[in-house]
């Protein structure tokens, strides 16, 4: 796999709108489409955790499981085992937190040690390159709890970053209207993604959009709402319900004052555009939580949600703990490629 594998493992993305492909991809025996464009990423090269110059099934599933943690999930359980409470943790010790978040991804559980059919993986998934960046090549430095959270949110800015030049296909900084539409939608449940992508389409014959550009900040702000939905869900649902509507102006304030994030014009207008199907300037505040819901839980792929599936696995870190004492990703044949960061253009 390559770098930017890993990103559509969790992001779907469309064709860029600025070049000439088709679609994402081909069977063999089919015309390549030529090739995409990606930035190099020596970050999620430290998946490459064997040092051999590629990303293996095994490799991926460690991936899937740390944009898996959720912040508040991880500092519970770093704290169970942060026995001396000196804010540090050793490499065995977190070895055993990843075992079982891993074991809480729709993926982990499918693949308990990083195994598939056919493939076999001869060492544990939570070992090599990255514990070597976390814990020193000796593995035995201890981790903080801010570096690894550092860590885990660098690793979204990464995908976001990938996501965003993905679609700056000429490299101008800058992305179309449309192509940050594509990016808002592309999780959107089938039963609802025909008509988004009529919207999106219309987009391209609006004199009010055909020349926006969305830049790197509008849309790594819109990123940043994702992850803050539950509270932003909450006051948008919260004002719709008393106000009868929610207007362009609530939406850029509820942003504002709940997740402390600054939304452009632009970007509130195609959101509007895609969820006011009627026109009516009101938002249809279900469909568009549901579409950013939809995205954010394929990327986390849970298999327990709420208090009992976090109590289940607080359960499972100190039973580990006592013991050791004594685009949505469609499966893909993961066989080892090459990884290189020499990436052109068609």
């Amino acid at each position: 796999m390559k770098p930017v594998d890993l990103m559509r493992a969790v992001v779907p993305v469309f064709p860029p709108s600025e070049s000439k492909l088709v679609r994402e991809g081909y069977l063999n025996g089919e015309r390549s489409p030529g090739h995409l464009f990606c930035l190099p990423s020596e970050f999620f090269m430290l998946f490459d955790v064997d040092n051999d110059g590629l990303i293996s099934f095994k490799e991926h599933i460690f991936f899937v499981t740390l944009l898996s943690i959720q912040e508040s999930s991880f500092s519970a359980a770093f704290r169970m085992f942060d026995k001396d409470n000196d804010g540090e943790i050793d490499k065995e010790e977190f070895k055993k937190v990843m075992q079982s978040m891993r074991s809480h991804t729709r993926q982990g559980v499918q693949h308990r040690d990083g195994r598939r059919t056919g493939l076999r993986a001869n060492a544990s998934v939570e070992n090599g390159g990255l514990m070597e960046y976390l814990f020193g090549k000796d593995g035995n430095g201890r981790l903080t709890h801010d570096k690894f959270v550092r860590f885990i949110r660098d690793l979204h800015d990464e995908i976001v970053r990938l996501e965003f030049a993905h679609y700056d296909y000429k490299s101008r900084k800058t992305i179309p209207a449309k192509d940050f539409a594509h990016s808002i939608v592309a999780s959107a449940d089938l039963s609802h993604l025909g008509r988004l992508l009529e919207r999106v389409d219309e987009l391209s014959n609006d004199p009010r959009f055909r020349d926006v550009r969305i830049t790197f900040d509008e849309f790594k702000n819109f990123a940043e709402l994702r992850k803050k939905l539950s509270p932003f869900s909450s006051g948008i649902f919260s004002f719709a319900e008393v106000q009868g509507l929610l207007t362009r102006d609530d939406f850029q304030r509820a942003a504002s004052h709940v997740c402390g994030l600054s939304l452009s014009d632009n970007v509130v207008e195609i959101v509007f555009h895609l969820f006011d199907a009627n026109e009516d300037g009101n938002l249809s505040t279900e469909e568009f939580v549901s579409v950013l819901q939809h995205r954010e839980r394929d990327i986390a792929q849970p298999v327990e949600t709420g208090i009992m599936g976090f109590l289940s696995c607080c359960w499972k870190f100190a039973h580990c703990h006592h013991t050791s004492a004594g685009v949505q990703f469609n499966d893909i044949c993961f066989r080892k490629i090459p990884v290189t960061t020499d990436f052109h253009r068609s």
